[in-house]
């Protein structure tokens, strides 16, 4: 399995930014996915997942009406669109596979790189 997060950066308060995952080495179709984030000091938190097929979709209460998840299974990508950003969502961003917050319990040596994204004016 192999999850490379890209996207991340700098942004101002209030701006957007869009987060993929390049998803090998797995079926990406059958699998749903997730993204999680850790801020600096902080646990894993669950933010948002998908279905296998992207017709279904849920939402931490913190994101939920800024941040949508998307996937291309043709392309084995899932996406994360974040808008209206807040200081409180700096965080290093990850992907994985499964649903809901049961993902962020996945071992140390499951999850990529991550993608930062810092929100600051």
């Amino acid at each position: 399995v192999q999850l490379v997060e890209s996207g991340g950066g700098l942004v101002q308060p209030g701006g957007s930014l869009r987060l993929s995952c390049a998803a090998s080495g797995f079926i990406f179709s059958s699998y749903q996915m997730s993204w999680v984030r850790q801020a600096p000091g902080s646990g894993l938190e669950w933010v948002a997942s998908i279905s296998k097929a992207g017709d279904n979709t849920k939402y931490a209460d913190s994101v939920k009406g800024r941040f949508t998840i998307s996937r291309d299974n043709a392309k084995n990508t899932l996406y994360l669109q974040m808008n209206s950003l807040k200081s409180e969502d700096t965080a290093v961003y990850y992907c994985a596979q499964g649903w809901g917050i049961v993902v962020t319990t996945r071992p140390p040596d499951y999850w990529g790189q991550g993608t930062r994204v810092t929100v600051s004016s």
